[in-house]
Formats: structure tokens, sequence, C-alpha cells
């Protein structure tokens, strides 16, 4: 019995594979492509591991995928690799629609096949779990109600047009072919070992450095915001619990202006590492907006709680806290990805093993 996680090299995918594995005994088969965002010093702390077999490869590349299907024979697949950033996504839109589209296709074929060919009974305990965003559903009015499963996709960036397309392909691959599939799509996530071009870490990286803290806008762009190891213990809900072939949103039921949020990290930070030059809200730095910024995403987060019995764990105070804490406890990791030197991380530790695993 085993897992297969695309993109766990990732934000949320390390943090998930760091969870599973503190939760269970059963091995991780973990495919990444370790692109920019992909940081295999994440996990660190599984070197040596025999339960985390790390595999360096593209979800595009079907001999590959079929291969470890057919090697480590997984009961579930949890999709988490993709090109996530909203602000790439306008500057160079393909990689989106290779990775996120022709890469989730690529999945769905390869599981399928594997999937058809499993004895009964691991058929049908076999799963696909794709996880998504709630970008997908568009961008709410104030007064608006929280995104629920039943909205419309109304995607305004290339990013979320390219998850809305994959979050389609899934629900095809079900009702068409009957793949055991299951879908999340998840507020914005913070926590540890968060890329530094995201709002909250970048705040926090960019303050301790007495660089600007730049905020788009005006700054009252609406999120709500999930604790990344709160996401974990959602999809591991779904993953075991949830209804075949549908479709559960993971919130933190935490609406914050941006602008709050980068109030709130200041004033951490003030506490925390206070700067001799005074509050760091004086680095705040408002900018021109970026093109088809939503204005508010929320979620509607009760049908996880009604059917699966979850909730999220953490308050935004409980989780920012924790999360600035990290980054003041782990500025090695920090100062690694801001000048790569975490890329030479897979030939170090893993030499030619990681290359050809």
């Amino acid at each position: 019995m085993s897992l297969l996680v695309t993109g766990g090299a990732g934000f949320i995918g390390s943090n998930f594979v760091l969870d599973w594995l503190a939760n269970s005994d059963e091995p991780v088969v973990n495919l990444d492509a370790l692109t920019y965002a992909g940081n295999l010093a994440n996990l660190a702390c599984l070197q040596g591991d025999a339960r985390h077999v790390f595999v360096h490869g593209d979800i595009c590349d079907r001999a590959l995928i079929d291969r470890l299907l057919a090697e480590h024979r997984p009961r579930a697949i949890v999709h988490f690799a993709a090109e996530s950033h909203v602000d790439r996504s306008i500057h160079g839109p393909g990689a989106f629609m290779r990775t996120n589209i022709e890469g989730t296709y690529t999945l769905l074929e390869a599981a399928r096949a594997h999937w058809s060919a499993l004895a009964a009974d691991d058929k049908a305990a076999f799963r696909f779990h794709h996880v998504s965003t709630d970008e997908v559903y568009g961008s709410l009015k104030a007064d608006d109600p929280p995104f629920a499963e039943t909205n419309p996709y109304e995607p305004n960036s290339p990013y979320s047009a390219s998850k809305a397309a994959s979050d389609h392909l899934v629900r095809a691959w079900h009702h068409t072919y009957g793949l055991p599939v299951v879908t999340t799509n998840c507020s914005n996530n913070y926590g540890p070992y968060h890329f530094p071009e995201k709002l909250i870490p970048l705040m926090i990286v960019n303050a301790l450095a007495g660089k600007a803290l730049p905020v788009y806008g005006d700054g009252q762009q609406i999120r709500d915001w999930l604790y990344v190891k709160d996401h974990c213990s959602g999809i591991r809900a779904v993953l075991e619990r949830g209804r075949l072939g549908e479709t559960y949103n993971i919130g933190g039921w935490n609406e914050k202006a941006n602008i709050d949020i980068v109030r709130t990290v200041c004033a951490l930070l003030d506490e925390l590492r206070p700067d001799s030059a005074g509050p760091y809200s004086r680095l705040i730095t408002y900018v021109t907006d970026r093109p088809g910024h939503d204005r508010r995403y929320a979620i509607d987060a009760r049908k996880i709680e009604r059917e699966l019995g979850w909730r999220p764990a953490e308050t935004f105070d409980t989780g920012i806290r924790k999360t600035v804490q990290w980054y003041l406890d782990h500025p090695d990791w920090v100062a690694d990805v801001q000048n790569g030197s975490y890329r030479d991380w897979l030939d170090r530790q893993y030499g030619a093993q990681a290359a050809t695993a």
C-alpha cells in the first residue's frame, strides 16, 4: 500500500508528505519536476526514510507515470503538481497550460489504464484526488455569499483558467470512464515552506531585509486564509471518506483584506524581531494593481464539515503567529531560496539516485 503524490516538493505538497508520514507508515512515492518552487530541502528530515521514495520527473511524461504505477501499485494518486502563481501566469501562460492541463490529462489517462487492470477489490479502493483552488470560481462582490461547490466556474486569470480546465477533465474522466475521483478546491494557503513570491512569505522576508512591502492597488482585495496543515488534514479526510465524483471546498473561515494581512505580519515582527529603525509598517508601499485582479474570494466549507466532520484547527491569529515564527527560526531555508542554492539539494543529498529512481 502506498500513495503517489505529485508535486510533493512544493509548498502544499511537501507539507502534505510530511504530515502524512507523521500520521501513517504508509509509504509515499513523491514525483516532482523540481521547477523553481520545488524544494527538496523541505523534505530534508525524510532523508534515509524508506517510507519516502522521491522521483525527479514530469507529470507530462506518460512512460514515467506508467512505470511508477506498475512498480509501486499505489492505492491512490494525490495530485498537487501545478503552476500556481497568478503573476507568472500573466507573463508566461504557456507553462500553466502544459503543466495544469496537459499534465493532469496525462495523469488521468495513466490512472485510468492502471485502475482498469486492477483486481476488483483494489479497483474499488483506488482514488484519484485532484487538488484545486477557489480561484476557478472567479471573484465575489463584498456582499456575495462565499463560494459553494455548486458555484459556476468563472476563472479570470490564465492560472485559474488552467486549473478550471483541469477540474473539468477530472470530472469528465469520472462521468465518462468511471474513474474514482474526488476534487478539493482550497482557499489561500499559508504556513511553513511557502516560496517567498506569495504575499505572506514575501512580506516576512522583505520586512526582515528592510525592503519595501509591495501592496497591489488599495490593498482591499479579500482572501480566505487556510493554514497549510489544516489543508492537509482536510485532504486526508476527503481521501479517506469523500464521496466519489464529489467536490469539497476546504476553507479556513478567515476572510482578510491583503492590507490587513500585511499589517498583521508587521505587528508580529515588531513583537518577535523588533527593528531599531522603527515599525515594519513604515515599509508598506502601494503599487499598481495587477491586470484582472479578483476582488474577493471566500470559501463556504460547510459541506466538508457536514459530510466528513472536518473543520480547521487553527484560527488566523494562531496560524499566522506560527508562520512568522517558522520563518524567523529558519533563516538558512530562506537564504537558500533567495540565492537559489536550494537547487543544489538534489545533487547534494540524493545524487544520481534521484534522477533515475
